[in-house]
């Protein structure tokens, strides 16, 4: 397979400070999860040295790294490849996905005070406002923030930490099914919404569990057809 690089414009600025080898892992991962680098793309070392104005070594180092967190597949006298993910890897992530938010759900019925729950009622407010615009772009980033801010009222930092990890692999997983549920799935944040302010933890548990499982069933779904 011939590698062409990320697309013109794609290549993010590298961060600085901190290590260059974490700074260039760092930019390999973004362009990874956002598929500017799509599944299956041969990865050429000096390639991506000369897109990311570094020299090969920590771009070695970076793909080893990427490599050991399951991103990017090493073959031998091949190279490296981004990760082809699975479906059983999808379900497994999905699953994981499930337990995290609907947790997430509870402790925030739990916790959340008025202007938690008012800066989720704007996200909701204004996700509800691109579905009817047909904005698919902007109801994703919606959702996304929707989700952050509900594990944010959650209070628990671990919890928050981990969903982070799933929430990046899951935007990888997302996109073949990103915007088949559409207005739906923003009928259901209402719900979670309302279920939060009445302080109901074991409704807002479900809501969201029930949430993010029609999430898995329709990546399946999807894979299927």
């Amino acid at each position: 397979m011939v590698s062409t690089g990320p697309p013109r414009g794609a290549v993010p600025k590298l961060a600085r400070p901190g290590p260059l080898r974490d700074r260039v892992h760092e930019a390999l991962l973004e362009l990874i999860t956002t598929r500017a680098l799509p599944p299956g793309r041969h990865l050429v070392e000096s390639e991506l040295a000369g897109h990311l104005g570094v020299s090969r070594q920590p771009v070695r180092e970076a793909l080893q790294r990427l490599h050991t967190d399951g991103w990017v597949d090493l073959r031998p006298a091949q190279g490296a490849f981004v990760h082809e993910p699975t479906e059983q890897e999808a379900d497994q992530l999905l699953t994981v996905r499930t337990l995290l938010e609907a947790e997430a759900a509870r402790l925030a019925a739990s916790h959340a005070d008025s202007a938690g729950i008012k800066a989720l009622e704007q996200i909701l407010a204004e996700g509800l406002d691109a579905v009817d615009a047909g904005d698919v772009d902007a109801a994703g980033v919606l959702n996304a923030q929707f989700h952050a801010k509900i594990m944010e009222l959650a209070g628990n930092a671990v919890l928050a930490g981990l969903a982070a990890q799933v929430d990046r692999r899951v935007r990888w997983y997302r996109p073949p099914v990103a915007g088949q549920r559409g207005g739906q799935s923003w009928v259901e944040h209402r719900e979670l919404v309302a279920a939060i302010t009445a302080r109901d933890e074991q409704l807002a548990t479900r809501l969201m569990r029930e949430h993010t499982e029609r999430t898995r069933r329709s990546y399946h779904a999807h894979a299927d057809s």
